[in-house]
């Protein structure tokens, strides 16, 4: 369980990191045709990577339904409200809102699982909103500016969380790894079409664009995304969706890092209060804190046991 652990700090350094990215391509060229090839890329390096290990087969009809839905919601939804998002909000806040992961992670897996949330898991999912809230108003131009940018980035994790659900049900029999393959390269396609319709003629840019793009684009598309959705996606095979998300706190941590160091970005004391709030809504909405208690409790009664 340690090496899954040590798996998912990595993953959420490499997703951290990948957000000031992804926020520097945008800058270049129009984001959903930029992002259709990045993420077309980023199949093609995971099928690289496991044909040597011989993971490669042809899916069922029932695993081409997972396939199906997980790149809708994990490739589509996910990579067009990010792309999109980050065009019109900053780097920081993106990372901020994306904290909000591990509770909506644990709401819905509750829900679908048929199992209510807590009490404590409610308070927990609407002091984590409110932490959104406060990034939101930290741009300085209230709902009016940055909200717009702000709401894509949160349908963007809502649809990743969605996704979750999908792939730790596919992972019983098509390994995560695999599955991530087929969804990035069949997301990628939908994506261009979205592309076609709403950004003509942008593939032309393309050929202007200088080495600096090419390499930030590599960067992103083979690690950022690539590496980092196989190695999530197997991780959530392993633990199931509601204990791998509690470590996208750390995405949220590593995000605000490299937007400050990489852009320039400015990190403000709404921003330091609304990451406060969005932590305390993980851990009261993930059930952290209510698991950490009966521990304590079970712990208490355990010692008071004569011997």
């Amino acid at each position: 369980m340690l090496k899954i652990y040590m798996l998912l700090t990595t993953v959420m350094l490499i997703w951290g990191l990948n957000l000031p990215l992804v926020k520097y391509l945008v800058g270049f060229m129009d984001p959903v045709t930029m992002t259709s090839f990045r993420i077309l890329l980023a199949g093609i390096t995971v099928f690289a990577i496991l044909t040597p290990l011989k993971l490669v087969r042809k899916p069922t009809k029932q695993e081409w339904l997972y396939i199906m839905g997980g790149a809708l919601l994990n490739v589509v939804l996910h990579h067009y409200f990010m792309s999109v998002g980050l065009s019109r909000t900053s780097a920081t806040n993106t990372g901020l809102i994306l904290g909000m992961g591990p509770v909506l992670t644990a709401i819905f897996t509750a829900l679908l699982l048929r199992n209510n949330p807590s009490k404590i898991q409610w308070i927990g999912a609407a002091i984590g909103f409110a932490g959104i809230g406060s990034v939101v108003l930290a741009g300085g131009d209230g709902v009016s500016g940055l909200a717009l940018g702000d709401a894509f980035i949160f349908f963007s994790i809502l649809a990743q969380v969605l996704s979750f659900m999908i792939i730790a049900k596919a992972a019983r029999t098509l390994d995560p790894r695999l599955l991530t393959a087929y969804m990035l390269v069949v997301g990628s396609f939908l994506l261009m079409l979205i592309s076609f319709v709403q950004e003509p003629g942008q593939i032309e840019g393309f050929a202007s664009l200088p080495p600096r793009f090419w390499i930030a684009f590599a960067a992103s598309g083979m690690i950022g995304t690539a590496v980092g959705h196989m190695l999530y996606n197997y991780s959530v095979g392993k633990v199931g969706p509601a204990k791998a998300a509690i470590f996208m706190n750390l995405n949220t941590l590593f995000g605000l890092l490299g937007s400050a160091i990489f852009l320039g970005e400015v990190i403000t004391g709404r921003h330091l209060v609304g990451f406060l709030f969005i932590i305390v809504g993980v851990i009261l909405g993930s059930g952290a804190a209510e698991e950490l208690r009966k521990r304590k409790l079970n712990h208490e009664s355990t010692t008071k046991e004569p011997g």
